[in-house]
């Protein structure tokens, strides 16, 4: 179905008072600048007057160009979510192993981020502000509902295997229809669930122990000591830290770090409340540079390690002349 099939479908729920703003440049030209899709977006979300923020997954900022440029390849944000290609989607970002759940979490973003302005830059959708539900285009029958399906973690009732290509069977006792793994996460997974035509999304929870009261004691020697609940740290040893000697040389740096002290510099003045989105501004700079301009701050990082170098060596030669001069007083 069609974005703008779907949207008269659903225009008697759309809050008529609220209309998307003129494209702010062309698709193509916003696929193929980073940096003018990065300028447009924000003043998109402006005109919108909705809240915009970069999402963090993993430790890093979640690179919102890709995503869109990824999408907008696919046909744009229903087509996906029709065709359940987020997978293939996230597979470009190469998450670490312990993202968990990327797709729900790339597909939850586009939705709040980049789905109106999709509307209008890549559909050329004008008029009423259309806002779907978030199983909108999920269903594959016209009776689809998104619903909650709260379902309890027991190891009888679910009996799941890597060959089943994430499908698990779900004993008659607790729901009669089979069920798919979507995602996953720390306290469970999170799941759907075939009940004849309809179709139930849910969280499939951990059970939690229960430490029973009669194992809180323990017997020794015929007396009852109560259970001492002391947990143990597991992990690596802390290392002991060295005591830092001032008159160590300053360690040198590479002409990157000059490039971007010097950016960073500028920007903070320029840009007070971006702070959080320098480091992927400077990094532009520094890969627009031509080579004859990226030479000079590299051999600022030469002259700054060959510093370092004649440093250290003065540094550990007067160790060993005070260690010597120690050694030899009585």
């Amino acid at each position: 179905m069609s974005s703008s099939a779907v949207r008269s479908k659903n225009s008697g729920n759309d809050d008529e008072a609220k209309h998307y703003p003129p494209p702010l440049a062309s698709h193509n030209d916003v696929v193929n600048d980073p940096t003018l899709f990065w300028d447009t977006l924000r003043r998109f979300h402006f005109l919108m007057a909705t809240k915009f923020m970069i999402p963090v997954i993993g430790g890093k900022e979640l690179d919102l160009h890709v995503l869109y440029v990824e999408v907008t390849r696919r046909s744009g944000y229903e087509k996906v979510v029709a065709e359940k290609k987020w997978r293939e989607v996230g597979s470009v970002f190469r998450f670490s192993s312990t993202t968990t759940s990327a797709s729900f979490v790339l597909r939850k973003h586009y939705l709040n981020l980049l789905y109106h302005y999709e509307q209008v830059h890549f559909f050329k959708v004008q008029g009423p502000v259309y806002t779907p539900s978030p199983d909108a285009f999920s269903g594959n029958s016209p009776s689809w509902k998104p619903e909650l399906a709260i379902v309890q973690y027991s190891p009888k009732m679910v009996n799941y295997s890597a060959e089943s290509h994430d499908e698990v069977d779900v004993d008659n006792s607790l729901l009669l229809g089979k069920g798919t793994i979507e995602g996953k996460f720390d306290c469970g997974y999170l799941v759907s669930v075939e009940l004849g035509s309809e179709v139930l999304k849910g969280v499939l929870y951990h059970q939690e122990k229960v430490v029973s009261p009669s194992s809180l004691v323990t017997q020794h020697n015929g007396a009852i000591e109560p259970f001492n609940h002391q947990t143990h740290r597991l992990g690596r040893r802390k290392r002991r830290k060295r005591k830092w000697d001032p008159n160590y040389p300053k360690p040198n740096r590479s002409g990157y770090n000059f490039f971007f002290a010097e950016k960073h510099y500028k920007l903070k003045e320029l840009y007070p409340n971006r702070e959080r989105e320098f480091t992927k501004m400077i990094g532009q700079s520094w890969n627009s540079l031509s080579p004859e301009e990226r030479m000079i701050y590299q051999n600022i990082g030469l002259r700054d390690k060959e510093r370092y170098k004649r440093e250290l060596s003065e540094y550990k030669q007067k160790m060993k002349v005070g260690q010597t001069e120690e050694l030899g007083r009585p």
